[in-house]
């Protein structure tokens, strides 16, 4: 996808969601892999593969259902509409920074005023366990791609967007607010995004623990980055579900990050649920 005709493209799908739902979403949300059972929290769902969106990237990954579903969770004030992409597209696969960040962009022109992040991540910092959660406060890009790169689109955002706040502080306080309510342990930490596919050596994960990382993957930033570059606030959770290399004693494998997030991702569910049902946006 080339960036001269991207306002295009993100035209065609969103024509394309509207003309099935008239339903404005107040909140979107990205699920990361094996995470995509939190959609089904969600009521009077209208369900839309990403094969029949038109110019939308399409996974491959396994743990990745590739749809958006756009339905109602039940809310203080009200149900909140909220549109949920089960699934995400990687650069590991061939797709440019643009690509990966289209869903993001889809979200956020259906009218998101917040988009939440989610991704299963591997643990640098030895201090946290499998299946903890941790509200990402901050991020290192070392993916080597951005989906800001080339000619702006005004239309969509300025040229040089500030990340001082990519992940809105606001917002990550209320989510900790709501998971101490719930009774969830919810830990705090800095995201390494790696390209990917292989996972990092030690030493790789040496280095990023001495440039301050506490998890790492391989998404999530690109979306981050053009949410933030059309001015959406951002609020992003990891679900832990491997030792990073050299962090743990076993061999790392996809198999694994799928297991822990379908045992775990109930609590991620019910976090996000009670977070998004009580924002006032």
């Amino acid at each position: 996808m080339s960036r001269a005709d991207l306002h295009d493209r993100l035209s065609y799908a969103l024509a394309y969601v509207r003309g099935r739902t008239d339903a404005p979403p107040r909140v979107g949300v990205v699920l990361g892999s094996g995470l995509g059972g939190v959609a089904g929290r969600l009521a009077d769902a209208v369900v839309l593969p990403y094969e029949q969106i038109p110019e939308f990237p399409v996974s491959r990954v396994a743990g990745h259902p590739g749809r958006l579903v756009i339905g109602d969770l039940p809310g203080t004030d009200g149900p909140v509409t909220a549109a949920v992409l089960q699934g995400r597209v990687h650069g590991y696969e061939g797709w440019s920074a643009l690509d990966v960040a289209f869903g993001a962009r889809v979200l956020c022109l259906l009218g998101a005023r917040v988009l939440v992040v989610t991704n299963a991540a591997g643990a640098v910092n030895p201090d946290l366990a499998l299946g903890d959660l941790v509200r990402i406060e901050d991020h290192l890009n070392l993916s080597g791609q951005n989906p800001l790169t080339g000619p702006n689109d005004e239309r969509l955002g300025p040229r040089f967007p500030d990340l001082t706040h990519a992940y809105d502080p606001a917002l990550g306080a209320r989510l900790e607010a709501t998971a101490g309510r719930l009774g969830i342990k919810l830990r705090h930490g800095v995201y390494a995004c790696m390209a990917g596919p292989s996972y990092e050596t030690p030493a790789e994960i040496r280095m990023l623990r001495t440039l301050g990382a506490d998890v790492v993957g391989m998404s999530t930033v690109p979306e981050v980055i053009a949410a933030r570059h059309m001015g959406v606030p951002v609020v992003g959770v990891s679900l832990v579900t491997n030792f990073a290399a050299g962090v743990g004693a076993t061999p790392l494998s996809h198999d694994e990050v799928s297991a822990v997030a379908a045992r775990e991702g109930e609590r991620l569910g019910t976090l996000l649920a009670a977070f998004l049902g009580g924002l006032r946006i």
